[in-house]
């Protein structure tokens, strides 16, 4: 007696985990999309109050770093700063993950420019933690699964399809390009300013701050637009272009 023929093995459909993976990640990223399905970017950063967040504790430290030339009572105002912003979220019953977020990176921050001496090395933890992220999205790249189109295709609800189509993942890995583009332009500018010590602190202060949201939110705009599938309008029009006609119908 043969044995059954077994069935010729069929292209596996996309783990769930995977989607999940994905969706849960836009949502921490905190992306948001407008009612018309266009990503709010300025939400997306956080709002007002985020990018706030992310700003004011770096200002504090060098303004008071700049008035009183004493490391510790500068580094306790920026900790104190994040700390504000725990409390007025909790106080608007906001999530506090954003807000816990900064107050952790602050401490480290101000830790080890307390541990150091140095004022500039406040700056210093920005530096690997901009590193890891490009790292993180050079491998999406590389493996064929770029963080834009993990974070874009959600919003699009292209869920993970755009992965089967070679010009949507194409598109998306260029995205995720440009975001690594603008993250690699942080430590060209940062680093040798941070490398001048406390004769970089105010140019190194302010970049970072230029830097920060704004030049995120012009990232993630650009990589945005650059990733938009192509209306099905104009995919329509092209296809119904009416062919020549040949000799043999004249």
């Amino acid at each position: 007696m043969t044995s059954p023929q077994q069935p010729e093995p069929s292209e596996q459909p996309e783990p769930s985990a995977v989607q999940g993976f994905a969706e849960g990640y836009a949502a921490k990223a905190g992306l948001h999309r407008t009612h018309d399905g266009r990503i709010d970017v300025l939400k997306s950063a956080g709002g007002i109050q985020g990018i706030a967040e992310s700003i004011v504790p770096g200002m504090v430290f060098l303004i008071a770093f700049t008035i009183s030339r004493d490391l510790t009572p500068s580094l306790v105002a920026a900790l104190a700063s994040a700390a504000v912003f725990t409390v007025v979220r909790l106080v608007q019953r906001r999530p506090l993950t954003q807000a816990l977020a900064g107050v952790v990176g602050v401490g480290i921050s101000a830790w080890l420019a307390n541990t150091t001496g140095k004022a500039e090395d406040f700056y210093l933890p920005g530096f690997f933690t901009n590193t890891a992220y490009i790292l993180a999205m050079v491998i999406s790249i590389a493996i064929k699964w770029p963080v834009a189109g993990l974070l874009f295709g959600i919003i699009r609800t292209e869920g993970l399809d755009w992965r089967k189509d070679p010009a949507r993942l194409k598109a998306y890995r260029l995205g995720t390009w440009i975001i690594v583009a603008v993250l690699v332009l942080r430590l060209v500018v940062q680093v040798p300013l941070y490398l001048m010590g406390a004769d970089g602190l105010a140019a190194l202060a302010t970049t970072r701050l230029i830097m920060g949201a704004p030049l995120y939110i012009l990232g993630v705009w650009i990589a945005w637009l650059v990733t938009r599938p192509v209306p099905a309008a104009a995919d329509a029009r092209t296809s119904d272009q009416p062919s020549k006609p040949s000799s043999s119908d004249a």
